[in-house]
């Protein structure tokens, strides 16, 4: 019997042909920009909570009897996104002000 679970909200990061073309440039020329940083970032949060809903799947299917290592996972990914909201928290509050400020 295999059950499979699937959370709607989460869905794998995938990059464009042209994305791809400019990160093999600024690869090539060493220097990594926000944009670049931030992407990374989000892509690793991202594998974090697929990784997370894998193995909480392969729990609800037996495959896995140990629930020290789901739990790790999900707090793992629960952390991650937590630190992530809190990041784009304090950039939009940034550029909140930033909009504020007088020139």
């Amino acid at each position: 019997m295999e059950v499979h679970f699937e959370n709607p909200f989460i869905v794998p990061l995938t990059a464009t042909a042209k994305g791809e073309k400019a990160n093999e440039e600024k690869k090539d020329s060493g220097v990594a920009d926000f944009g670049e940083l931030l992407q990374n970032a989000l892509e690793k949060v991202n594998r974090s909570q697929l990784e997370a809903e894998k193995v909480s799947s392969q729990l609800i299917a037996g495959e896995i009897e140990d629930l020290h290592q789901v739990m790790i996972a999900a707090e793992k990914a629960g952390l991650s996104l937590q630190l992530t909201i809190q990041v784009t928290n304090k950039i939009i509050e940034a550029y909140k002000e930033m909009t504020r400020m007088q020139v």
